[in-house]
């Protein structure tokens, strides 16, 4: 895609103490692209998506979002930017509409009661407009969780592990999601560990591993590169898939990892939850 990446990241570095986070990453995300960020526990990603949303500032390297460099442009870069985190905090005593007029403000949107409807309605959660967030399934949430991350209508959306703990028919809802954020021009940038859904859903995947990009491209191009060999058995059974190529570049099961970075990056995420 021509132009000006979307959102650029040059040497960035992030340290929890004594415990380096991200070390010296660069990445570039063009505009209209699904991007997987993809990695172990600990390996970062978290941290990447914080400085990307201006909630954590690096220790060193820039960041440039829609054309605004991170810190000056937060204001900015805050306007084009939706984000979903791992974990949401929701106001127990709000119905769903009010959450949804809740964060519209906060970005000074002040959407009319039809509007509000839309919205809940694009999502699968009209029937909800009156239920309080604690009275919805896993999928429902997350569906609401999607929805606040659109209220602002921005250009960039960042989703943190999406489809975490989801039933598969609620993860198949998600993904249609992502697939129409994408048709409708919007860029997107995901983590997570679920393969499949990175190979399903994204035009290029960065893996990082210890705070470091060890491979980038499409799923096709990383598992013509990287995918090991199968064993004659195994061949005769299935393809090579992203998953393979993920073990082989992180020497990591999908549930390994760096403890100490995850519980510095846990910690934090609790505090600004």
């Amino acid at each position: 895609m021509p132009g000006e990446p979307i959102i650029e990241m040059t040497d960035l570095e992030v340290r929890y103490r004594d415990v380096r986070a991200v070390a010296g990453l660069s990445l570039s995300i063009e505009a209209g692209e699904v991007f997987g960020l993809l990695g172990p526990n600990g390996a970062g990603k978290t941290s990447t998506l914080a400085c990307i949303e201006g909630l954590r500032r690096p220790q060193a390297g820039r960041v440039r979002v829609a054309g605004y460099d991170l810190p000056r442009g937060a204001e900015q870069i805050k306007r084009v930017l939706g984000v979903q985190l791992q974990t949401a905090a929701m106001f127990p005593e709000l119905t769903l509409a009010e959450l949804v007029e809740l964060y519209a403000a906060l970005y000074d949107r002040f959407p009319t009661r039809a509007q509000v409807a839309q919205m809940l309605e694009r999502f699968g959660l009209a029937q909800k407009a009156r239920a309080r967030a604690e009275q919805l399934s896993g999928g429902q949430r997350q569906r609401l969780a999607l929805a606040l991350a659109l209220v602002n209508d921005p250009q960039i959306v960042l989703l943190d592990e999406p489809t975490t703990g989801l039933d598969p028919q609620s993860r198949r809802g998600v993904w249609a999601l992502v697939r129409r954020m994408r048709a409708e021009g919007r860029t997107v940038v995901l983590t997570t560990h679920a393969m499949e859904e990175a190979q399903e859903l994204c035009d290029r995947v960065g893996i990082i591993h210890a705070g470091k990009l060890v491979a980038l491209g499409t799923p096709r191009e990383l598992i013509a590169r990287h995918a090991p060999p199968l064993a004659p058995e195994e061949a005769a059974r299935r393809q090579p898939n992203l998953e393979d190529v993920f073990i082989a570049l992180t020497g990591s099961s999908l549930a390994g990892g760096q403890d100490a970075l995850q519980d510095e990056e846990a910690a934090w995420l609790a505090s600004v939850a």
